[in-house]
């Protein structure tokens, strides 16, 4: 595998350097400022690249933007309405203009409204660091006291809505407006407006939206912009949804791994693949990981590879995000999977046999803690999962040529 690290532009505090000490062979990054359903502009794109190339000190860094993430795929889009059909005609030119620039992985997501949800972005963990979680209960209480979504009540058991009743009252203010910022951030590296009033407003666009309607949308998008990505040698990937389970009455279409087997099946060309997060969806017992893998390994462009602990059984569930190797998900079987693809498709000749792959968020330890950088994108927690999983790849590939 390849390993690459996420770098949020000149506004993230782990720095370029931080990335190049880490470990990393390349960089995913995207343009967080450009407007979704704008052009990513040919000087904008160098400048990115440009930022990757150099230190601080004008040196060269040794490495290069390799892949996107993500490339947003605008709201107007998945609803189609408003400029939808002007925005996929951006979304080409954007296509063209990265595979001018030499860059040829695309990751991108379809979820509505928000890129992922969290309900607690710095849960304290008992060894004093801390961790991203998702509480079902708390949710709850966002979706019905906070955000006082009409049809929010009928979205939960009798048991939960009566949870989330008693946990609101023993709130303070200021642990609703935290609990309020954590669920409406917009992250990452979102520019959408996601106040309570926009959370709103956007959620009223889907209320005639299911996830029929919203997959027949996807289809559409793909069959638009895929034959260019084709056409171009561009691997399009798509996320899947995190959680991998329906929030706030919107649908979910990229949840299991019969969401995806639709999406590649509707359009099977290599240029139309998946991101596998094993977080996102490790987040459901119903997802058989290595057995996806496995399954769909020749359209896997890229790898997520973080774990989670689900707190209760059955879906939708809490769940924190545990070590690398430790939660729910068998990481190791996961890794050996991945290499045997990999073996695979360079047993094929397939110019693309490396899979790259990216220590997904991780945990906020030591110097992490007081440094603020984006939530989940900690230096030091990545840099530990990275290194156990490079451990994990290497005993591995070892073992199977002794």
């Amino acid at each position: 595998m390849r390993h690459v690290w996420r770098w949020f532009g000149p506004v993230d505090k782990v720095t370029i350097a931080d990335a190049r000490q880490a470990g990393a062979q390349g960089i995913v990054s995207a343009l967080h400022h450009v407007p979704h359903g704008a052009v990513w502009r040919p000087a904008e794109i160098e400048r990115r690249q440009r930022e990757v190339a150099s230190l601080p000190d004008g040196s060269a860094s040794d490495l290069n933007w390799e892949i996107v993430e993500s490339l947003p795929v605008s709201e107007a889009i998945k609803t189609q309405v408003g400029e939808w059909r002007s925005h996929i005609a951006n979304y080409i030119t954007s296509l063209e203009n990265l595979a001018r620039a030499g860059i040829s992985v695309i990751c991108y997501n379809f979820m509505p409204v928000l890129d992922w949800t969290r309900t607690d972005l710095a849960w304290r963990l008992p060894h004093g660091g801390t961790t991203m979680r998702f509480d079902l209960i708390d949710f709850a209480v966002f979706d019905i006291h906070i955000l006082k979504r009409q049809a929010a009540l009928g979205d939960y058991t009798p048991e939960i809505v009566s949870e989330a009743e008693r946990r609101y009252a023993q709130m303070d203010d200021r642990a609703r407006k935290i609990l309020a910022r954590s669920v409406n951030s917009g992250l990452p590296g979102s520019t959408e407006d996601t106040s309570l009033d926009g959370l709103a407003a956007q959620l009223s666009n889907y209320d005639h939206i299911d996830a029929t309607t919203l997959r027949r949308h996807f289809v559409d998008f793909l069959s638009e912009v895929v034959p260019t990505a084709e056409r171009l040698g561009l691997r399009l990937c798509c996320h899947p949804d995190d959680p991998p389970f329906p929030l706030l009455g919107l649908p979910r279409v990229m949840s299991t791994e019969a969401d995806y087997r639709y999406i590649l099946d509707a359009i099977d060309t290599p240029a139309n693949g998946a991101t596998l997060c094993t977080g996102s969806l490790g987040a459901r017992p119903d997802n058989d990981l290595p057995g996806i893998i496995e399954r769909m390994g020749p359209k896997i462009h890229f790898a997520h590879l973080r774990n989670v602990r689900k707190e209760e059984a059955g879906t939708p569930c809490s769940f924190h995000e545990d070590e690398h190797l430790a939660g729910d998900t068998d990481m190791v079987a996961v890794v050996a999977a991945l290499l045997h693809e990999e073996a695979r498709r360079k047993k094929e000749g397939r110019p693309d046999a490396v899979i790259p792959m990216r220590p997904d968020h991780g945990q906020d330890i030591l110097d992490d803690l007081t440094r603020g950088a984006q939530p989940g994108y900690p230096a030091i927690g990545r840099l530990k999962g990275l290194a156990e999983l490079r451990g994990v790849e290497l005993a591995i590939r070892n073992l199977t040529t002794a």
